[in-house]
C-alpha cells in the first residue's frame, strides 16, 4: 500500500501542470509517507530487540578491581555463614550455591577462611559485587541441595540475624541463586522482601507457586543449549510479565577455550600449565580444532588423561576449578560470572 502511494506521488509530480503550489504539497506528502515507512520498519525492529545482551564470548581483560577477598566466617544453628562488607555498602546481596556447593566456594582460601576454595566463577561474582559496594552474605545448605520446607525459614531468619548484626537492615536486599540455589531463591522471594533477584541456570519454581504482582523484579541468566530449561524459562517470562512483574533474561552461549584460558581465571595455574591442558584436551579430542568443547566437562574422563601424560597440578583442589571452566565453555549448566556487569547493572537499577 505504501509503495503504491509512492508511485502515485511520483506520477503526480511528473505530470503536474499546476505550478509550484502543487509541487510543494506533493513533496510534503512524500516526506510524510517516507517518515511513516521508516518508523514502521525501524520501530518494529526496536521493539523486538532484547534489552539485555546474549553473552557470546568472555572478555577477561575488562575487569581488574583492586579488591581483596577478606571473608568473615560464622556459624549459626550449625550453618556456615560467610560474608564480606565493603567500606560503604549500598545493598546486601544473598548468594545461594548449587547442589554439592557451599558458601566457601565464593571466597579464596585464606587465614580467615581455611575451608574456602574460591571456585573461579563464584569468586568473580563476589569481586564484581564488592566492586559495586554490595555487602555479600552466603549460607551453606544443610544437605547436598537446597530444600523448600524448614530450610526456607532458617535461611530467612539467618539473613535477618546477619543484617541486624552488621547494622544493614535499612539497605535494599538482593539475591542470586544458581541451579538448586536458583530454585531456592525463587521460593525464598515469596517469604523475604527482595528488591530484585537473579535466577541462574534454573527456571524457578513458578509452576508450583501462586505469584503475586508484588513479586520482585526477576532476571533469568541461562544457557539456551539446555533446550528444555530454555522452554520453561520462555514460558515463565510470559507468565511473570502478565502479572506485571519486571522480568528480563540473559543468554549465555558456548565459547572456545584458548591456551591461556585456565591461567586467566584460575589462581595457581600459570600459562605453561594452561597451555599443556589446552593442547592435551585438543589431542584427546575433548575440544575441536577451534577450541570448542565437544562435550560437557562432567562427561569427559580428562583427569585420567592428565595422569597418563604426566601432567600434575600444584594442588588437587584445582581439579574442580578446571572442571568448572570446561563446563562453562560448553555452556549447558554451570555457574557463570560472564554477565556479571549486566547482573550488577540490573540489581542497581532496582535499588530505589
Amino acid at each position: 500500500m505504501i509503495s503504491e502511494m509512492f508511485r502515485r506521488g511520483r506520477r503526480a509530480l511528473r505530470h503536474s501542470n499546476s505550478g509550484r503550489s502543487f509541487t510543494f504539497w506533493a513533496l510534503v506528502a512524500l516526506l510524510i509517507l517516507l517518515f511513516i515507512s521508516v518508523m514502521l520498519v525501524f520501530g518494529t525492529r526496536g521493539r523486538k530487540t532484547d534489552p539485555l545482551p546474549t553473552i557470546l564470548e568472555p572478555d577477561w581483560g575488562t575487569f581488574n578491581p583492586i579488591i581483596r577477598l577478606d571473608p568473615t566466617v560464622q556459624l549459626r544453628k550449625g550453618r556456615e555463614v560467610i560474608s564480606q562488607v565493603p567500606g560503604s555498602p549500598k545493598a546486601v546481596l544473598f548468594l545461594a550455591h548449587g547442589c554439592n556447593g557451599r558458601a566457601g566456594n565464593f571466597w579464596d582460601k585464606s587465614p580467615t577462611c581455611e575451608k574456602c576454595v574460591g571456585l573461579p566463577e563464584e569468586r568473580l561474582l563476589v569481586l564484581h559485587a564488592l566492586a559495586r559496594n554490595f555487602a555479600i552474605v552466603a549460607i551453606s545448605s544443610a544437605g547436598r541441595c537446597w530444600t523448600f520446607g524448614e530450610e526456607l525459614l532458617v535461611v530467612r531468619d539467618t539473613i535477618e540475624w546477619w543484617r541486624a548484626k552488621e547494622k544493614l537492615n535499612e539497605l535494599p536486599l538482593l539475591a542470586l541463586g544458581a541451579s538448586s540455589g536458583g530454585y531456592f531463591v525463587s521460593v525464598l522471594a515469596t517469604r523475604v522482601k527482595f528488591s530484585a533477584i537473579t535466577i541462574m541456570i534454573a527456571e524457578g519454581m513458578f509452576g508450583k507457586m501462586d505469584i503475586k504482582s508484588t513479586y520482585p523484579p526477576t532476571l533469568f541468566v541461562h544457557m539456551p543449549k539446555d533446550e528444555a530449561r530454555k522452554q520453561r524459562i520462555d514460558k515463565y517470562l510470559v507468565v511473570l510479565r502478565e502479572k506485571g512483574i519486571n522480568v528480563e533474561e540473559i543468554k549465555c552461549m558456548e565459547f572456545p577455550l584458548t591456551p591461556n584460558h585456565f591461567a586467566d581465571v584460575i589462581a595457581g595455574i600459570d600459562k605453561n600449565l594452561s597451555a599443556q591442558l589446552f593442547y592435551l584436551f585438543k589431542e584427546k579430542g575433548f575440544i575441536d580444532k577451534d577450541g570448542y568443547m565437544m562435550n560437557d566437562g562432567r562427561a569427559i574422563q580428562w583427569k585420567a588423561s592428565l595422569k597418563d601424560k604426566g601432567i600434575t597440578l600444584p594442588d588437587e583442589s584445582l581439579f574442580n576449578h578446571i572442571q568448572e571452566e570446561m563446563n562453562l565453555a560448553y555452556a549447558y549448566h554451570e555457574m557463570t560470572s560472564l554477565p556479571s556487569e549486566q547482573i550488577m547493572d540490573w540489581f542497581e537499577s532496582h535499588l530505589s
